[in-house]
């Protein structure tokens, strides 16, 4: 048996989760003093209220190392494992991943994956997985699978204020262009395995995500059928909704999934952000 597991920026709802039998391992947030869980015991709005009292970005930190060893000890010896985590580029979790796996002596049959992506960018591969997985595909023929695809995964949303990334640091180039960017809604995506600000959107905030999704309608038609997600750390419903009408329009998509961005991805973008993510056609 081939075990999944993925860090919790990978930003899969609970129902997700349990349809694949997909094992979350949490990141750390921190707030000051307290340090929690991300999607065990802190939640992004009680994130977004100490951000705004504090004026701080709250600091975020990888999956401890005790945590990865406790759920890989729990598998049978002949089971494999497949865990993924956020892009290396943005945090440290691959390589503690990585450091746990060695100090249990596991090389062989737990393979640790560089997503290269964050939010459900790395939901998309998870899930592949775990479909491969349940297809009864090997350890190894999921990783040859999956290396394939983690290029063809676009990922890219856009925010409704720049001050949670700039703060954090988290984007490439934000800092030359905070001042007159933060009045702007620029489109973030990831590539390569680091996030980059894109086209800049004026205009309400509402608008704005309705054009950025119908920017990507070439692409979306050309996407990988089976599924799409809407994630968003907490929009107005009606244009969530808008959204949801406007990828059911294109009647190209099997399954449209919406999912709230975790408590480590929303502490860096903040409150309204929205991201439509896909597995590019090969």
């Amino acid at each position: 048996m081939v075990r999944i597991l993925a860090d919790s920026t990978c930003d899969l709802s609970p129902e997700l989760v349990k349809r694949y039998d997909i094992q979350i391992l949490p990141l750390l947030v921190h707030l000051g003093e307290e340090e929690y869980r991300d999607g065990v015991d802190i939640t992004p709005e009680a994130i977004y209220r100490w951000s705004d009292e504090h004026r701080s970005t709250p600091k975020t930190s990888a999956v401890a190392e005790p945590d990865i060893e406790a759920a890989i000890s729990k598998f049978p010896p002949e089971d494999e494992a497949i865990m993924f985590s956020i892009s290396g580029q943005m945090s440290t979790t691959e390589n503690v991943m990585r450091l746990a796996v060695e100090a249990l002596g596991v090389e062989d049959r737990v393979h640790v994956m560089d997503s290269q992506n964050l939010s459900t960018g790395i939901g998309l591969l998870v899930v592949e997985a775990a479909v491969l997985a349940a297809q009864g595909a090997s350890a190894g023929e999921i990783v040859r699978r999956i290396e394939e695809l983690r290029p063809l995964v676009r990922a890219s949303f856009v925010v409704d204020t720049l001050v949670f990334l700039y703060r954090g640091g988290r984007c490439s180039g934000l800092a030359a262009m905070a001042g007159a960017a933060l009045k702007l809604h620029p489109r973030i995506a990831v590539v390569n395995g680091a996030m980059q600000a894109g086209k800049k959107y004026r205009g309400k905030l509402s608008h704005v995500i309705l054009s950025y999704v119908k920017d990507m309608e070439k692409d979306l038609l050309q996407a990988r059928p089976e599924r799409v997600f809407i994630t968003h750390s907490g929009c107005d419903p009606e244009t969530v909704e808008q959204v949801r009408q406007y990828l059911r329009g294109l009647n190209h998509f099997q399954e449209i999934l919406e999912t709230r961005a975790g408590s480590v991805v929303s502490s860096h973008c903040g409150p309204g952000t929205l991201g439509v993510l896909f597995i590019a056609g090969e």
